[in-house]
């Protein structure tokens, strides 16, 4: 394999800061692919995904709010994706659609909520509708005379490139989503809004950690210096807000058809972006007592937070109380005083039946010390307690049982395209899934004497994907990293708990901003 690489590839890889050998083996990966995850049977409520009763929740909610007065919450908003994704139904049409001939307006035939005529015909409805009026004006459009005579393409050419608003360069975050009568909110303001209810620590001070484009970090910056004062005052808090992004060492290296590295037409390997099991390098190095993960485009109006307020909560009183028994068993566990077999008898019973984490069968025979081995292994790792939507559509990637390289089973998330889909047994576990991952997670990463985990030595590296893509209308393979909530966590401690699926609310396209809770009023 290194006699593909010429010293000019090795330079260029240096000076991404790559090593030499990583890039070695991504190649290798292309040729070997990457293994299916052998799953066990599909994470229920019956087994696997904990179901809350409102005592409980209490419990859970009073045991956070204790915690975070004497500890630091981060909340950790994976934001490095653009806008332009939002808008690629209505970037396609577009690129054809030129007038107002029977043919060109053929293209607005179909009428559903996810249509570009539906965006049309709902356009005024959207919170960003008064600047994308303004814009029009400045450049001399009058917005329904355009819209009478269907010049549909001016009014996109005005919001998505520099000729007006420019969304299709921006950050998600930064895209305007909701209204309050006369405030607009990004979501990243949203994100702000939702912060204060959940992730205050101590003597209200609020940290979030945004990850970004390096090309967005500023506006992002300038964005929050608009909106801090009045933010601070409103919510009579401190915020303390960051940045990263995702570094040129975390891209794949990009393969041709025979698996050989794409290059471009200078002749210089092509790298891509790995995903979002890059952020694990970010996620690294966050200093938190407790870290709340959830995606940009995850907001909703006021009027239908109530549920994410009290999850949040509930999913870190959850972890809380976890990790309290772990640090418990691991103080006990390291003494130079063995345990007795009781004690190792009712810590193994926790691994088992509270963390999930099935042993090898031949566990059975092990000794003493072999069995303390395997407990101290198993309890002093990365927590994460995840929050589990039930499936209203088709089975996907979401909670199973899944059998690990050591011979235990445990509890993982699972994209379906890891999945070997031609296995009977292996569908039928995957259709027979009865919840999903909306990116919901509270995590620990600090060890039982305050240490912070190297994340990096938690990853499952067999866990990554190989897609196609085109560059210049020529295909390549591209390869992502181990994902930051599945791949990339394969190795710490999980439990899933069942949360509504009033608390999962994407903004996957534009149009998804005229559902109801995205809306001002009903």
């Amino acid at each position: 394999m290194g006699a593909i690489l010429t010293t000019d590839d090795r330079r260029q890889i240096a000076g991404r800061g790559m090593n030499l050998s990583g890039v070695e083996k991504q190649l290798r990966n292309f040729q070997d692919g990457f293994p299916p995850i052998p799953l066990v049977a599909a994470a229920t409520t019956k087994h696997g995904i904990q179901q809350l009763n409102p005592r409980r929740i209490e419990e859970l909610v009073e045991l956070y709010r204790l915690y975070s007065e004497d500890h630091k919450i981060v909340k950790f908003v994976p934001a490095s994706g653009a806008a332009s994704r939002m808008f690629k139904h209505l970037y396609e049409f577009r690129s054809f659609y030129r007038g107002t001939s029977e043919d060109q307006l053929e293209l607005l035939k179909d009428r559903g909520p996810d249509s570009v005529y539906y965006f049309f015909e709902h356009i005024r409805e959207f919170s960003f509708f008064p600047i994308l009026l303004d814009a029009c004006e400045n450049r001399g459009l009058d917005f329904e005379t355009v819209m009478d005579e269907s010049r549909y393409e001016k009014i996109l050419n005005t919001m998505l490139t520099d000729k007006g608003l420019e969304f299709g360069n921006l950050p998600k975050a930064l895209i305007p989503f909701h209204s309050y009568g006369e405030e607009v909110r990004t979501a990243f303001a949203e994100h702000l809004t939702e912060a204060v209810h959940y992730a205050i620590s101590g003597n209200k001070h609020c940290y979030i950690h945004f990850t970004s484009l390096p090309q967005h970090v500023s506006l992002m910056e300038a964005h929050f210096e608009e909106i801090k004062k009045s933010y601070e005052a409103k919510f009579n808090i401190k915020y303390h807000i960051s940045y990263s992004i995702q570094q040129p060492s975390t891209d794949v290296i990009a393969a041709d058809a025979d698996n050989n590295p794409f290059r471009d037409e200078n002749g210089n390997l092509v790298f891509r972006p790995g995903g979002h099991g890059a952020l694990l390098h970010n996620l690294n190095k966050i200093d938190s007592d407790l870290l709340i993960i959830k995606n940009i485009d995850n907001v909703c109006h006021d009027r239908f937070k109530d549920d994410t307020y009290l999850y949040k909560k509930v999913l870190s009183g959850y972890l809380i109380a976890m990790q309290d028994q772990i640090f418990s068993f691991l103080n006990g566990l390291d003494n130079p005083t063995q345990p007795s077999m009781k004690v190792i008898e009712s810590i193994w019973s926790f691994v088992e039946n509270k963390l999930q984490v099935i042993p090898p069968p031949e566990s059975d025979s092990w000794r003493k010390e072999e069995k303390i081995e395997y407990l101290i292994k198993k309890l002093n790792r990365p927590i994460r307690v995840c929050g589990m939507v039930e499936n209203e559509g088709e089975p996907g990637g979401g909670p199973f049982w899944v059998k690990n390289h050591d011979g235990s089973t445990s509890l993982q998330i699972v994209e379906a395209s890891q999945i070997d889909r031609q296995n009977q047994d292996q569908e039928y576990i995957l259709q027979n899934s009865t919840h999903f991952n909306p990116v919901d997670l509270v995590c620990s990463t600090k060890d039982y004497k305050g240490k912070t985990f190297d994340l990096s030595k938690f990853i499952d590296p067999k866990t990554g994907f190989i897609t196609e893509k085109s560059i210049d209308g020529k295909v390549i393979k591209a390869q992502e990293l181990p994902g930051l909530w599945n791949g990339s966590m394969s190795d710490w401690n999980t439990i899933f708990v069942e949360v509504p699926l009033t608390t999962f609310n994407p903004v996957k396209i534009i149009n998804d901003l005229l559902r109801p809770e995205h809306r001002e009023f009903q």
